[in-house]
């Protein structure tokens, strides 16, 4: 892939004064240029230069111009056929970008100071951690420290997006996804660099990560060609254009197989031989401590995505104290339900392995999960108005985690629908391990992923169209992993598991599970505990399986901080919800309260506790 055009192209889309003269050999043409200069000469509003930097960030992340359903002027130009460029000299571009749009937003003059404090707050979230030019920009949590590893990045989200979001519609979209396919080929190489290049600066996944990665990597080049996940994925989508000929339809598949067969699959095998020459290398320790500047790096990633000022002694402590008091919790729970011996972790095993609690694991089994995750959807939505004024435009629906990359996945996760709905939000659920799916988890890690948590905050957030683009799309850690886990607890407080004793002891233990990640995440990255050390100390507290347990932690080591974010996020909602409470007394209204928090998209949460304050002192 040609690094210079993409580099060009970004500085071109933010460039904020005019930038010299270009002849042109038609008149028409010269008036144009020179309006347009004239334009780039002028005093710009902060709203040009929000719109600046939002095509510059999406020109370089097209598939995120797919995903989002973006038109094609604010994604600057057409994007469906193209790939992103991870190249050094492409992400380095990115980041400068960002950062210039940043400051210079941060000058302009403006009315409005949320927008502004917001905005700002995100393109230095995009431009990454300054000093350090390893990894890559992650549209949804900002900088990730390894381009390659078990769980994310381009060989992971790249697949995914082409999956989950690109529309197919008729022969031309097809043909673009057949050009995108066309375009691994570079793609990959260019990952494959910049991991080479990062890694010349020490800069290598732990020993652990490489092994899961390799698994990975081997795994998906293994199917024949023609039965990849990107070739049925095209067919399935192919199978519901009816004016299409079946000639043609089979023809376009017979090309997809081919260009998995030429492109995709050398590519990912020539990565899966980098990272074997390069694990001999790789570091013993388990947290970011163990690359080159990796305390530093921690530190801006606790800021950022733990969105704390306090320190990672402290982020250690407040777990631990929440730990206790949520295992207390539970313990007095499985002694009135009768089971009193053990740890609470080594009951909440026992309790796992009941086959009253499993799914079969079968095909018919993953059918029936899948449907009872719907219903309970659609269950919990005749008692949505009870806490929530507004409700989201856009629906919401579960699928399963595809096959070639659920053993590095999470338990579950969501991904926003399109602006437009024709892609829905979907609520993705891990079925690798039946076991590690028993029925009394499975209504709170619904409530998470998809009302009232992540679904409803982020359609909601989408449907705000007086909003800027970026902040109607922005993925605030602690904002929206927050709101999630808080509303959780939000289901709770309204009674519904008032007869469900298991399932309440399935809501304590994702939420001991989010308290334990203050612990381990802290404790791989700054107190230097082993993998093993974490995996031990999140079984014995969270009943979690080996399986799921594992992947977790790697989870954890590969996106340092991030696991911060919701039980941080968590606690600061329910911190303001008191403030305002206690000061309003009766004229506190938790519907009111919550579209407060939730119309005006997601935020750095001091922004949310400064909204709070203002609410507050106009009620007085």
């Amino acid at each position: 892939m040609n690094k210079t055009p993409i580099a060009l192209a970004i500085a071109l889309a933010l460039s904020l004064t005019a930038c010299g003269k270009t002849e042109s050999p038609t008149p028409p043409a010269a008036e144009a240029n020179q309006q347009a200069a004239a334009e780039q000469r002028a005093p710009a509003t902060i709203n040009t230069l929000i719109d600046r930097a939002t095509t510059a960030l999406f020109k370089a992340r097209p598939q995120f111009s797919t995903q989002v359903g973006l038109d094609q002027k604010t994604a600057g130009g057409a994007y469906s056929h193209r790939l992103e460029d991870y190249s050094l000299a492409a992400e380095t571009a990115l980041r400068q970008a960002m950062r210039d749009a940043a400051a210079a937003i941060a000058a302009a003059p403006s009315e409005d100071k949320d927008n502004q404090r917001v905005v700002v707050n995100l393109l230095n979230y995009f431009a990454g951690v300054e000093g350090f030019s390893q990894g890559f920009i992650d549209t949804w949590m900002g900088h990730s420290p390894f381009i390659i590893n078990q769980i994310n990045g381009p060989l992971i989200n790249g697949p995914a997006t082409l999956q989950a979001a690109q529309q197919i519609k008729n022969g031309k979209d097809a043909e673009q996804y057949l050009q995108r396919l066309e375009a691994f080929k570079g793609y990959i190489a260019a990952v494959n660099d910049k991991f080479i290049a990062d890694a010349e600066t020490g800069w290598i996944p732990p020993k652990a990560l490489i092994k899961s990665t390799l698994g990975f990597l081997d795994g998906y080049t293994k199917a024949p060609a023609g039965e990849h996940t990107l070739v049925s994925n095209l067919k399935t989508k192919l199978d519901k254009i009816k004016d299409l000929p079946q000639g043609e339809k089979d023809a376009l598949l017979q090309q997809a197989a081919e260009r998995v067969e030429t492109y995709v699959y050398p590519g990912y095998r020539q990565v899966a031989e980098t990272l074997r020459q390069y694990q001999a290398k790789a570091p013993e320790g388990h947290g970011i401590w163990a690359q080159p500047g990796g305390d530093k790096f921690y530190l801006q990633m606790v800021k950022s995505l733990g969105d704390t000022d306090m320190s990672p002694e402290q982020v250690h402590q407040v777990g631990l104290d929440e730990v206790a008091r949520i295992s207390a919790e539970m313990d007095a729970i499985l002694k009135a339900e009768g089971y009193s011996e053990g740890s609470v972790g080594e009951r909440m095993i026992d309790l796992s392995k009941e086959p009253r609690f499993l799914y079969a694991d079968s095909d018919e089994g993953r059918a029936q999960l899948i449907d009872d995750l719907n219903g309970m959807i659609k269950d919990l939505d005749e008692h949505m108005a009870k806490q929530f004024a507004t409700r989201p435009p856009y629906p919401v629906e579960v699928r399963r985690i595809p096959e070639a990359v659920e053993d590095g996945e999470a338990g579950g996760r969501y991904t926003a629908p399109t602006l437009d709905g024709s892609v829905p939000g979907i609520y993705w659920i891990n079925l690798r391990d039946m076991n590690a799916v028993p029925k009394f988890d499975l209504r709170t890690l619904t409530y998470h992923e998809a009302n009232p948590g992540h679904h409803w905050q982020i359609a909601l957030n989408l449907a705000q169209d007086s909003l800027p683009l970026l902040r109607r799309v922005a993925a605030y850690n602690a904002y929206s992993e927050g709101w999630a886990l808080y509303s959780e607890r939000v289901i709770w407080e309204m009674g519904l598991y008032k007869d469900d004793p298991f399932g309440d002891l399935g809501r304590l233990k994702a939420e001991i599970f989010r308290a334990v990640r203050l612990v381990v995440d802290t404790g791989i990255h700054h107190k230097q505990w082993t993998r093993e050390q974490a995996i031990d100390y999140m079984m014995a507290n969270t009943g979690m399986g080996s399986t799921e347990t594992t992947a977790e932690i790697e989870r954890y080591m590969a996106w340092p901080g991030q696991a911060l974010g919701y039980k941080l996020g968590m606690l600061k909602f329910i911190e303001l919800r008191q403030q305002a409470r206690e000061a309003l007394g009766d004229k506190f209204d938790i519907r009111e309260f919550h579209d407060l928090v939730l119309l005006s998209g997601a935020m750095p949460m001091q922004v949310v506790a400064l909204k709070v304050q203002e609410w507050i002192a106009s009620k007085g």
